[in-house]
């Protein structure tokens, strides 16, 4: 059974950087595709990105490209997201999951607020 814990969400100004962190607590090599979604408010949860177990990305969402950058580390048990150039539309609660996610992986999510 695999547990996932969000967390390097916060509030920072418009074109700051944050870097998301999703710790496993069991292992995550047996998911061959690990993805990032988020949830703005009042807006349903969507795909932002994601990546395999050989560490090939692909982004979902075309307003982060190039500006987002996933992986991972299956060693660590750990998917990454890091996040630059930050605007205010990316303003959502983050979270991690199975790509096709599973209901029962869902964790708490970290808040991201993009705000001067």
């Amino acid at each position: 059974q695999v547990h996932l814990v969000e967390s390097g969400g916060g509030l920072v100004q418009p074109g700051g950087s944050l870097r998301l962190s999703c710790a496993a607590s069991g292992s995550i090599f047996s998911i061959n595709v690990m993805g990032w979604y988020r949830q703005a408010p009042g807006k349903q949860r969507n795909l932002v990105a994601y990546i395999t177990s050989a560490g090939r990305a692909n982004y979902v969402d075309s307003s982060v490209m190039g500006r987002f950058t996933i992986s991972r580390d299956n060693a660590k048990n750990t998917v990454y997201l890091q996040m630059n150039n930050l605007r205010p539309e990316d303003t959502a609660a983050y979270y991690c999951n199975s790509m096709p996610w599973r209901g029962d992986y869902w964790g708490q999510g970290t808040k991201v607020t993009v705000s001067s």
